[in-house]
């Protein structure tokens, strides 16, 4: 018996396994959504999406958190027709037609409101539990920020008006129990979280809710907002997720989201950025944007900006390679190539020196 087979057989944990055979870590579930700048700001691919553990979205309000929550779900659920959501609501603002609205089935909703985090901790825990392995559930919590905790409800129905310190230390009790149950069972927990100005001469946002939920969280996006103008009447919004920890995006990384009035959530948003950022796409002309190879030169369609959201102009970039580099560019996994790259052109550039 090896070394490797005698440890594993003396674990007396059930599931402990061979790290390339493990069931608990290979082959983990990636849900697209509809949008691919949103499975980008996931996962660091067009093809890539939603993966079981906790994804936080924080912001300020109305920045679009509890919407991208829902898009994320309503991908579940397409993906997944006996999949099941559990919806937790502190902010007692969902309906039936808000769901149907983001193409969630109310009928496939669990709505759970929710008064303290207390609550939320004994019901999420005892669902949990109840959940095996290949069920299929999604988990909502809107909102984490708007959580009081038992202490202060009691507090205020006492008439007592006094610093609660106990909040911090509940939430971090309930996702420190949450994690494990999330990575066993392939369950997707999205929270949505505020996010508030810390004081200083070059204020930072900072999340709600203590240190315990950063540290639990496979991702944290902070939402930004700038308002669309057509002339001086605002027909929309642009949001800017940004990447404040992944375990498969490089962090720091930002990624448009653009919102009309008229047309919804732009589908193609934030594509033409990143193609004009890694080549992919240029400007010929004023007002006009042609879908080019770089390694080849390959010219692809040339349309106006308005005309660029569209399937017949990002589809034949996607394929043609667009979607790689993509990959190349956000994903973590290729951080080794890009050390790889900067290494040549080091010894490149010292080989010229020298022969100087």
């Amino acid at each position: 018996m090896s070394l490797l087979e005698k440890l594993k057989k003396t674990s007396t944990v059930k599931s402990t396994a061979v790290l390339s055979d493990s069931a608990l870590f290979n082959k983990k579930d990636m849900v697209p959504t509809d949008i691919p700048v949103v499975n980008i700001a996931l996962s660091g691919s067009v093809e890539g999406g939603l993966t079981p553990g906790l994804t936080v979205l924080a912001g300020p309000s109305k920045h679009f958190k509890s919407n991208l929550a829902l898009l994320m779900a309503s991908a579940y659920l397409k993906k997944y027709e006996d999949a099941v959501c559990l919806l937790y609501d502190t902010e007692f603002g969902i309906t039936p037609e808000y769901l149907e609205s983001m193409n969630v089935d109310p009928q496939r909703c669990i709505h759970t409101p929710i008064e303290h985090v207390e609550q939320l901790k004994f019901d999420i825990t005892k669902q949990l539990e109840e959940i095996q392995k290949g069920d299929k559930v999604i988990i909502v919590i809107d909102s984490v920020g708007n959580l009081a905790s038992k202490k202060e409800l009691e507090d205020a129905l006492d008439g007592k008006s006094v610093a609660d310190m106990s909040r911090a230390k509940a939430l971090k009790s309930l996702f420190r129990i949450c994690t494990p149950y999330l990575t066993t069972r392939d369950i997707p927990l999205v929270a949505v979280n505020h996010t508030y100005k810390e004081i200083g001469m070059f204020p930072k946002d900072i999340m709600s809710g203590g240190t315990g939920i950063y540290y639990s969280a496979n991702q944290i996006l902070f939402m930004g907002r700038q308002q669309e103008k057509d002339g001086t009447e605002v027909s929309g919004y642009n949001f800017m997720m940004g990447v404040e920890k992944s375990r498969f995006v490089r962090e720091k990384t930002r990624l448009p989201l653009s919102i009309s009035w008229e047309g919804g959530i732009n589908k193609w948003s934030g594509l033409l950025d990143i193609g004009l950022e890694l080549g992919w796409v240029t400007k010929p002309s004023v007002g006009w944007f042609e879908g080019t190879n770089p390694k080849t030169g390959e010219v692809f369609l040339k349309k106006r900006k308005a005309e660029t959201n569209s399937s017949e102009y990002w589809i034949p970039l996607l394929k043609a390679g667009f979607a790689d580099a993509i990959k190349e560019r956000y994903a973590i996994g290729s951080i080794k190539s890009v050390v790889e790259e900067h290494v040549e052109e080091t010894i490149e550039e010292d080989t010229a020196a020298d022969n100087d």
